[in-house]
């Protein structure tokens, strides 16, 4: 008998892939030759700046470039990040002890679970999230608690009450803003809150900060690590996916408590030899030279969500346009709710054939949502918003 993925012993605590059942529906339209516009992974369509993809190629030459590399990341590399974040927060770091180079924002995240989460010990975060962050500490055994965030007040509250009334204190809160999927942006001052509550019980915090620069209409998203004291109890993941369009790449930074820098620094050294070292040395280039066109990555976003949200606004869909992110989180409409998000989600791909991401995906609190993902131009976004009024219209 072939034994099934479910039976081995991680595998098995993971659900079903939602969001395969909607890329098989995709790939099925587009081999039957339908022009699918797919609104549904956050996978940033952009170039790559062009100083950056020069800097690969000229470090990609250098022989000495293909050997290992260092796990924590070139010295450089994290002096650069390090500069950045002065820079643009006015946060102090020690490239050596508080800044630590990652493969990615994933990386980074899922092993620093790895390093500090134990059996049975308890990660708040809010619901609907990014699968990662539920399932990265449920792979790591820890009890992922998950309090509803219609917005960031609320879950405040919740976290607030958690303390007062559970038994079993947490040990990490892990957040993340502009939030994924549910674009909720959040001011310093909620930080100040998370931070007091957190350092008053003796809790980590880890903010993921993958959306810090696409922000829209003035709103400038805070770093954590802006909050005096926060150093002692929190690190930031920051990444160069979103900002320079450099999803592939594989580029990101856990940056903050010297302690958490610590224990992922040591899991890591056993795990990896770090990221090829020319696409390090172009990361340099990326910080260090490609803020004007991190502006332009912000625009064409804030462009396209015009469109999505207009489009949709005629289409009879009202939505609220997002402040952050590079997504547009929807209520199903009223007469399709009752579907719930997986079947509405199927019936735009085969109505409309417009890829989105069902909200339940995000766990359960994302029940009655979709997440549109701004991955395509403005004329394709105008396309889907056209066929989804003609669908809703029906």
């Amino acid at each position: 008998m072939t034994p099934t993925t479910e039976e081995f012993y991680r595998i098995q605590k993971l659900p079903p892939y939602v969001f395969a059942v909607i890329n098989e529906m995709k790939a099925k339209a587009r081999a039957a030759q339908q022009d699918v516009v797919d609104l549904g992974m956050g996978n940033p369509d952009g170039a790559t700046p062009e100083p950056v993809v020069k800097k690969l190629i000229e470090a990609a030459k250098n022989p000495r470039n293909h050997r290992y590399s260092m796990s924590r990341g070139i010295p450089q590399l994290r002096l650069e990040i390090v500069k950045h974040y002065q820079a643009r927060y006015g946060v102090e770091l020690d490239p050596e002890a508080e800044a630590i180079v990652t493969i990615g924002a994933k990386d980074a995240l899922a092993h620093l679970l790895f390093a500090t989460i134990g059996p049975g010990d308890a990660v708040v975060s809010p619901n609907p999230a990014y699968p990662i962050h539920q399932y990265g500490v449920i792979m790591a055994e820890g009890h992922a608690c998950m309090l509803p965030m219609p917005d960031p007040a609320t879950f405040l509250n919740g976290l607030e009450h958690l303390y007062n009334t559970s038994s079993r204190k947490p040990k990490l809160i892990l957040i993340s803003f502009p939030h994924n999927p549910t674009t909720q942006c959040v001011d310093l001052q909620f930080f100040r809150d998370v931070v007091r509550l957190a350092a008053r019980h003796g809790t980590m915090i880890v903010h993921d900060f993958a959306y810090a620069d696409i922000c829209f209409d003035g709103y400038r998203a805070p770093s954590i690590l802006e909050v005096e004291g926060a150093k002692e109890i929190a690190v930031e993941i920051y990444s160069l996916s979103k900002s320079f369009n450099m999803a592939g790449w594989r580029v990101g930074f856990c940056l903050g408590n010297r302690r958490l820098i610590a224990a992922l620094a040591r899991i890591k050294s056993y795990l990896d030899y770090g990221i090829f070292q020319p696409i390090q040395i172009a990361s340099i280039i990326a910080l260090r030279e490609c803020g004007g066109a991190t502006k332009k990555i912000c625009a064409t976003y804030q462009d396209r969500r015009d469109v999505l949200v207009k489009g949709l606004k005629r289409a009879g869909w009202p939505v609220e346009p997002p402040r952050g992110s590079m997504f547009v989180w929807a209520p199903i409409p009223e007469r399709h709710r009752a579907l719930g998000s997986l079947e509405f989600a199927k019936l735009l791909m085969e109505k409309a054939l417009v890829g989105v991401s069902p909200g339940i995906g995000f766990g359960p609190l994302g029940e009655g949502y979709v997440r549109f993902a701004l991955v395509e131009n403005e004329h394709r976004i105008k396309q889907a918003a056209k066929s989804i009024q003609q669908f809703l219209k029906k």
